[in-house]
């Protein structure tokens, strides 16, 4: 994701640092058999999203965007889509008329004409 943010802050990575020191107790607990280091580490964890919740709301996080940018990127980002979505449908009619051309004979015009009228 180019241009993102996404957990570039202080918040994401005091939470997310405190949360792998969690893991690694817990782990190490799990391997020697040591139950109270195992749910220590998972209450270590735990912390470890408080802590980045209470930073993100201490405004160390990422801020919110208005309402009305989010709106606009979600607008552009759909029609780019829907752009691309006709230049495929006008990509697929062009080879199946190409494709169609190739196995047909060329029909004349008056015959053409014969046909829409009995159609």
């Amino acid at each position: 994701m180019a241009g993102s943010s996404h957990g570039h802050t202080p918040a994401a990575w005091t939470g997310v640092f405190i949360a792998f020191i969690g893991f690694g107790i817990s782990g190490v607990g799990m391997v020697a058999v040591n139950m109270i280091a195992f749910w220590g580490g998972f209450a270590v964890i735990l912390l470890g999203g408080v802590v980045g919740m209470a930073m993100r709301a201490a405004g160390l996080g990422k801020p919110k965007e208005p309402e009305e940018l989010v709106l606009a990127r979600a607008a552009a980002a759909n029609k780019q889509v829907n752009m691309r979505s006709e230049d495929i449908k006008a990509e697929i009619l062009a080879r199946e008329r190409s494709a169609h051309a190739a196995h047909e004979p060329a029909t004349p015009a008056p015959a053409l004409e014969a046909q829409a009228q009995t159609a």
